[in-house]
């Protein structure tokens, strides 16, 4: 008798799933009380003491944090410039990342490997080094107490790192891929956008997300190149709510509120998808 063909072992499959469940454990333990802290701390009457224990549901509970953000910080018009920069950089950072790192991936692999080792060098160097002379550079263009000198990175890509991490998944694709675009007379920039962009969607969504996160809570460049208050991103919005008296605290902690949940649910869509993909 011949034996029975036998499908794959469901112990991978098991073990697989117990490693995802240990690491949504780690998650949860790690982020969710200090977030459900931060927001019982917003819910608290603004003027009083803090309290020596932490309280999960204060007593009582007040909105009056977030009346107070609104108003005296400015968070609601400093959100819009967080959004109007996020907007506009996330997905111009992404595209030319993208578009780089599949150049780079079709290129020939001597020229390559020079731009890949040129990559890498630029990303050992700290980025504080270069706040001076980008900074002389915006000032003579007159660019200084604007919103273009945080969103002028994007052109570049943002970081080198996203074009490796792009040049690492195109290259990843199989060589007949490219070869059936070129026998259907596809253009570099057809195969990019039909065929490639398309197979690194777990890729794009992770960096859109990191591009994000990265972008809505940078405060160092906006406290170099910004200094109207009607220019403020939510950063520097934030840095003026920490300056109230202590017992004032609800109020930066409602502003923080105010900040992170943008963040968080980029991070939550951009792992739905992430995992959708596989």
């Amino acid at each position: 008798m011949r034996g029975r063909s036998r499908g794959p072992s469901p112990l991978p499959e098991r073990a697989a799933r117990l490693w995802r469940s240990l690491g949504a454990a780690f998650v949860i333990l790690v982020f969710v009380p200090p977030l459900l802290l931060l927001v019982s701390g917003s819910l608290t009457e603004p003027g009083l003491p803090p309290s020596p224990t932490p309280q999960l549901v204060p007593d009582p509970v007040s909105t009056t944090g977030y009346e107070r953000a609104l108003n005296l910080g400015g968070l609601l018009r400093a959100s819009l410039n967080s959004v109007l920069v996020a907007v506009v950089a996330v997905p111009l950072s992404v595209l030319v990342a993208s578009l780089a790192g599949f150049a780079l991936a079709r290129l020939a692999p001597r020229t390559t490997a020079v731009v890949v080792a040129a990559s890498l060098v630029a990303l050992m160097v700290p980025a504080t080094a270069l706040l001076v002379p980008r900074f002389a550079i915006f000032r003579f263009l007159g660019l200084t107490d604007t919103l273009v000198p945080l969103i002028a990175p994007a052109l570049l890509g943002t970081s080198p790192l996203y074009v490796l991490v792009y040049y690492l998944a195109f290259r990843a694709l199989p060589a007949d891929l490219y070869d059936a675009c070129q026998v259907e007379d596809l253009s570099p920039l057809r195969t990019w956008w039909q065929v490639a962009l398309p197979l690194a969607r777990p890729v794009t969504a992770g960096l859109t997300a990191l591009t994000f996160i990265l972008t809505w809570s940078n405060f160092l460049d906006p406290l170099i190149y910004v200094y109207d208050r009607d220019l403020f991103t939510l950063p520097l919005a934030l840095r003026s709510l920490s300056l109230l008296d202590p017992t004032n605290f609800p109020v930066f902690l409602a502003g923080a509120v105010i900040a992170t949940l943008p963040a968080l649910a980029v991070f939550v869509l951009a792992q739905r998808r992430f995992l959708h993909d596989h």
